[in-house]
């Protein structure tokens, strides 16, 4: 009984430590993923353990749970600080369209029964850009910045409000990224980002999927406030992602508890839980006053709404 408590502890001591730390590397970042996963099971052989008066190794099964609650569990709560939450409301979308297939009629209803201001997408192919069209898109938000592009290279900003400055940079790891400087009515203008670094599939690439999460633009406090959402193949567990985060952005919904919500999944049809690497990041003089998660039909992804508040214009 003692030596399978310690072969159960044994793996999620480990993973504590290298969670805290920011020690992942090679294959263990795709596995980091379902670091939540992990904390909640961390709790089981520790209980065991100590029900059966296997102190030491209960005790050490309790350090791994802790840890690993402390990383994790605060996202299915609402932050302290959440940013201002007065000003001129400004809602998000992001939904990444899968090779342009996502269901148009559902994300048109989305940014209509939401009241989207600003919509990113991602995988935005011309075969896409057409269907949202025929959808309606248009009418409810006429402007745009776009990158349409075969397969998954693609992105896309639409917008309610007139832009400038509208265009699209490829990354390091081969994706576009539209941008555009939205001139929102009260507030001023917002840079807003549609992100899609490459995903860590296979450990050849982990150095260009890092490269691609050190090279989206941070929010420095200064200048244009910016709003960077999209896929951006990571979670709140991968170092990287944290560190841009940590670069003067609040992620969305991890500030108003939603930070669980996964976002990515099932794959292919394989019965794996989902993950949450679709993100919005704002700016931290932005403010956050609710985020939420949407399927959207023939996508593996979901789509986030987050409703914003932005800092209202000096007169």
């Amino acid at each position: 009984m003692a030596t399978a408590l310690i072969v159960l502890i044994l793996p999620g001591l480990i993973w504590a430590v290298l969670r805290l730390g920011g020690w992942e590397r090679g294959p263990l970042v795709q596995l980091f993923a379902f670091t939540p996963y992990v904390a909640a099971w961390a709790w089981l052989p520790a209980v065991v353990a100590l029900a059966t008066r296997r102190w030491t190794i209960g005790a050490a099964g309790l350090v791994a749970a802790i840890a690993l609650a402390v990383a994790v569990l605060p996202r299915a709560f609402p932050a302290r600080d959440r940013g201002p939450l007065e000003g001129v409301k400004l809602t998000v979308m992001t939904s990444n369209m899968l090779f342009g297939r996502a269901d148009p009629a559902t994300i048109v209803k989305l940014v209509g029964e939401r009241d989207v201001d600003v919509l990113a997408v991602q995988e935005f192919t011309t075969e896409g850009r057409q269907a949202l069209a025929a959808a309606g898109l248009g009418a409810l938000l006429p402007y745009s910045s776009l990158a349409d592009e075969p397969e998954a290279d693609g992105s896309g900003v639409y917008s309610r409000f007139p832009i400038t400055d509208a265009g699209a940079r490829r990354n390091g790891g081969g994706f576009m990224q539209a941008y555009a400087t939205v001139d929102t009515p009260g507030a001023g203008a917002v840079i807003v980002e549609s992100a899609h670094p490459i995903a860590p599939y296979a450990q050849s690439i982990l150095g260009q999927w890092r490269a691609d999460l050190r090279a989206q633009p941070g929010a420095d406090g200064s200048g244009t406030p910016r709003i960077l959402l999209g896929d951006f193949n990571s979670t709140l567990d991968h170092t990287p992602m944290r560190q841009l985060i940590a670069r003067g952005y609040r992620d969305a919904a991890d500030a108003t508890g939603k930070g669980l919500a996964g976002t990515w999944g099932p794959y292919d049809g394989k019965p794996l839980p989902p993950v949450t690497i679709d993100h919005v990041l704002v700016d931290e003089r932005i403010g956050v006053r609710e985020a939420s998660v949407h399927p959207i039909p023939r996508s593996d992804h979901r789509a986030i709404v987050a409703e914003l508040m932005l800092p209202a214009a000096v007169r």
